[in-house]
């Protein structure tokens, strides 16, 4: 591909752009801020840090759920914003690779591709690749040779199963569970344990500082609203409770990975037991889910310390390399 192309990996939590002419990864929140129903005032972090703060004139959103495109108007408007700032306006007639999840619709794919090809990114060509495949390249993996590999990417909405083979996928499934489900449940046992009501945003920040909480026998230290007296207040969380209360999304997570296994081919599940299972996305790394993986399955768990990026760095790989031009396919 010419230098001048771009990746894409469309999250519900997050959107991540390779720009290959500066040879750069661009990452932000999937969040557009709208005020009065016309005007777009914030984008990505600058959003963020206006969500469950705004007032009712403000709508904070995440165009994306559940890996698929809901309002693709703000969709098209959120990657214009974000390919023109890193591209400082040199986008046009651009090669776009995009990553898409492989237990979704025909309809839903086309809406990934119809996103660039209608908007006035005016694209040379638009190429998709299945996330999972990109996702193992990512992780350094030769998914061209490899004769069995599962990974399973623990999104924000979701989690995919994967298992790869030669290039291709064997089988997939997707879970409805992932990072966010893991926030509404920490939100759900802070009200139930402590009496208080913290925000989606507290509730992640606490989520990802369990394993440090842990290692330096402190608490977490989160601001609320009383239940009882409806006043705020500051309440110190037992790193601990959090953690008894994921174990069952865990359970769920790792059930489904033996289900899948279950069902695969004897001589692809012996090339499994032998690497082990690659476990990526943002919502591994929360304290203890790979070890639970590992625990329920008696298989060896592999992580990354990229675990966020894995796809974006597999689709800027296969950009720059040829050898990967018939693992994507044009539309």
């Amino acid at each position: 591909m010419g230098n001048n192309s771009f990746g894409i990996d469309l999250g519900t939590s997050k959107i991540c752009i390779y720009n290959h002419e500066k040879k750069r990864v661009f990452v932000e929140r999937n969040m557009i801020a709208i005020e009065n129903k016309k005007h777009v005032i914030a984008y990505g972090d600058s959003a963020y840090e206006m969500f469950e703060k705004a007032p009712d004139n403000i709508v904070v959103s995440q165009p994306l759920n559940n890996g698929v495109i809901s309002d693709i108007n703000n969709t098209q408007e959120l990657l214009r914003l974000f390919i023109t700032e890193i591209s400082k306006n040199n986008y046009k007639n651009s090669d776009y690779v995009l990553s898409i999840p492989h237990d979704v619709t025909e309809v839903e794919k086309r809406a990934f591709s119809e996103l660039i090809a209608d908007s006035v990114l005016k694209p040379r060509k638009i190429s998709v690749v299945e996330k999972s495949i990109a996702c193992g390249i990512g992780l350094n993996i030769d998914v061209k040779s490899s004769q069995g590999v599962m990974i399973v990417d623990v999104g924000y909405n979701t989690t995919e199963i994967s298992i790869l083979s030669f290039g291709g996928i064997v089988k997939s499934k997707l879970v409805k569970i992932g990072g966010n489900r893991f926030d509404d449940i920490i939100k759900n046992t802070v009200r139930k344990e402590y009496n208080l009501h913290i925000g989606s945003k507290s509730a992640e920040s606490l989520k990802m500082q369990i394993d440090e909480l842990k290692s330096n026998g402190q608490k977490g230290t989160v601001y609320g609203r009383n239940v009882a007296s409806g006043l705020p207040v500051e309440c110190l969380i037992d790193p601990l409770v959090l953690e008894e209360c994921l174990k069952d999304s865990f359970l769920t997570i790792t059930d489904n990975v033996k289900e899948l296994l279950e069902s695969t081919p004897p001589e692809i599940g012996a090339n499994i037991y032998k690497q082990g299972i690659y476990i990526t996305g943002g919502g591994s790394l929360v304290s203890n889910l790979c070890q639970n993986v590992a625990n329920g399955t008696g298989l060896k768990v592999n992580t990354s310390e990229t675990a966020e990026n894995s796809v974006i760095f597999g689709i800027a790989e296969i950009i720059r390399n040829k050898k990967y031009k018939n693992i994507i396919t044009e539309v």
